[in-house]
Parts: C-alpha cells; structure tokens; sequence
C-alpha cells in the first residue's frame, strides 16, 4: 500500500541500487555483500513495497555504525534432516541470511521434493514476497513467514506489545510470472505507518488504537501509543501468534517478550526468525500442466461477474508485477522528505547524492 503524496520524483534503478550500495559500503560491509542488500532492497521497491526498499536505508545505516548488524558474518548452515536445515545468521543483514536460506531451500527440495529451512539469529529482510518468489523461478511454491523486528500488535484482547506483524507470503508460478500473496497479519505493516509519518500525513481509521482508550490514532507520530490492528480481527491475531511460533521459538530465535524493537534500539542483537518453505511442483503434477491449470483458474476468477463498482478483479501478484514493469521504465517514484533523508545520509558518508547518479 502506498501512502499518498502531492509530488514525488523518480530515480532510476540503477541510481537507487548504487546509492544503497555506495551507502552500505561506506558504513563498513564489503562491497559483495552490499550488491546482494542493494538487489534485494531495490526489488523491494521495483515491485512496490516502499516501506522495505531504500525507505529503509538511513535506518540500516544507522545500525551498521552503531554495531547492532555483524558487519563481516559467518552464515552457516546445519543441514538437520533430509528435508530440513537451520541456517544461523550470525546477526548479519537479514536480506543475506534469509537469500541464504532460500537458497538452502531450493537445493534441498531439488533432491527431496520439499525443504523447510528455519533461521536464527537474523535481522529484518525487508519485503517478505522476495523469498517467496525465488523457489517459483525453479519451479517450485515457495513459502516465507517471519518474526516481526518488533511489537506492534496485542493478542486478541489484550493490550500489550506482544506480537508482531509476523509476515507471510506465498508464490506460485503461471504463465503471466509468480503470482505472490505477501501480507502482514496486522491491517498494514509499520513501515506503511513510518511512510505515513515521513509525509506527515494522517493515518486512515482502523489501522491503529490508543492502547488505554482503545479510540483510533490517526496522528503517525502518536503511533506509539497505539497497536496495530490484525487483519480479520481474532483471526489475524491467531495467525500472527502461529507463525510467530514456527518462525520463533521452532528456530530458537525471539518471539513475544524477547523481541527487540530494531526500530528503538540500534545495537541489541535482535535474533529475529525467519522460515522459507519450498516444494518441488514435479513431485506432485508436472510443471506445465500445474501452470495451465492455475493459468485456467486465473481466468474464470478474472471473468467472474462483479460486484457493483468493482472495476476490475486483481489477484495476488498482480500490482507487484505491474509495478515492475512501469517503475523499470520510469523511474522508482521518492516523496521530496524521504529524498532529504538520502541526500544527508550521502552527504555523511562521502557517496555521490541520488540524483546526481
């Protein structure tokens, strides 16, 4: 979801990724892994989930100098079974651990069918359909859920920060390129907030409550006193609690209590989990008839007769996959704050500004 703005400027692809780059280097990771970061962020914004593309950079650099990321990490990897692995991160960006982990994922499944990959010891990875998304280029679904890097949500009922908007994508191929469900358990993700905030803009009813009065925050910069709201009421709560469980305390890695807020605190190691999940489509039905047919289902659901105002009928992956195309040519569109924030940052580190890429 993105935010409303009365003007925004495009950069190009290649500008936004060399200054995450240039960025990342400069605060001290080596120049390899800051390319794998850049790629990772940059189709975090290519595929429109701005609250997880260079949105995030001045925060990550900020960590990076104050040392709550392992600049120079040793991800390993503990193959626990057959079919399962645990990846430990070794606090290093989440974007490398998770691509890890994916990875693991893919190869394992190549040779058991299915693979289900835990981590530890991770950091927030930006937007959750990029892991999702990479087993389907193999030809397999690809599944991904998360530990949230922080509390921004109450168990159903109550009113502590116990829970997270504890991620969840899943993507399977068709003809027309993945089709990737990616979704917080909250009504939005706090990056959507952060954005919000950025713009000094007003929060829509129903996202966040006044955590004493339980009346909606409509003011971003209050949107600490509040909690965010799950998605289909108990429902999204209990979903957020599952996947907390299995990408948490399964892994070892924090959940409820034992989250640290990498948005307040930039030097705890926040041990976030995280979990991919890939399963080889041959095993079960060959690939192309298992692309056909979701090809064929796509087309009665498109075709289904709608609702009065109802335009049009957009599946999942449809608005990443527009996205994609129109911002490669025309440029990843930066509201004038978030730009102010980029060129400051470059100005301190001694990297050449955005726009001047």
């Amino acid at each position: 979801m993105n935010a409303p703005a009365t003007s925004f400027r495009r950069a190009s692809v290649a500008a936004v990724s060399g200054l995450i780059a240039d960025c990342l280097v400069a605060a001290g990771i080596s120049r390899e892994d800051a390319a794998a970061v850049a790629g990772l962020m940059t189709e975090a914004d290519l595929t429109g989930a701005d609250g997880h593309g260079v949105f995030r950079l001045p925060q990550y650099v900020r960590r990076l100098r104050a040392g709550g990321f392992n600049k120079a990490p040793a991800i390993t990897v503990a193959r626990t079974a057959p079919a399962s692995a645990l990846v430990d991160g070794d606090n290093a960006f989440g974007h490398l651990v998770v691509k890890r982990a994916a990875e693991t994922a893919i190869d394992i499944a190549r040779d058991t069918g299915v693979a289900w990959v835990g981590v530890r010891r991770s950091n927030h990875a930006g937007s959750a359909g990029l892991y999702a998304e990479m087993p389907v280029q193999h030809g397999m679904v690809g599944i991904y859920a998360a530990v949230a890097s922080a509390n921004h949500m109450a168990v159903w009922g109550g009113k502590e920060l116990l829970l997270g908007t504890n991620p969840l994508a899943i993507a399977v191929p068709t003809g027309a390129g993945p089709m990737v469900l990616d979704m917080a358990t909250t009504i939005v993700s706090y990056g959507t907030v952060k954005k919000y905030a950025l713009q000094g803009l007003p929060l829509p009813e129903g996202w966040l409550i006044d955590r004493d009065t339980g009346e909606p925050i409509t003011d971003p910069k209050r949107s600490g006193e509040g909690l965010l709201l799950p998605i289909g009421g108990y429902k999204g709560s209990g979903l957020s609690l599952m996947l907390g469980v299995l990408a948490g305390i399964l892994n070892g890695a924090a959940f409820g209590r034992d989250c640290v807020d990498f948005n307040a605190d930039d030097t705890a190691e926040t041990n976030t989990g995280q979990l991919v999940i890939a399963v080889d489509i041959a095993r079960f039905v060959p690939l192309d008839r298992f692309v056909a047919e979701v090809d064929r289902h796509i087309a009665d659901l498109r075709a289904t007769a709608r609702l009065p105002g109802v335009d049009a009928i957009r599946l999942p992956g449809d608005r990443r996959r527009d996205c994609r195309v129109e911002r490669r040519q025309a440029g990843i569109p930066l509201p004038p704050a978030l730009i102010a924030q980029l060129d400051a940052l470059a100005g301190e580190l001694g990297v050449t500004l955005l726009f001047e890429r």
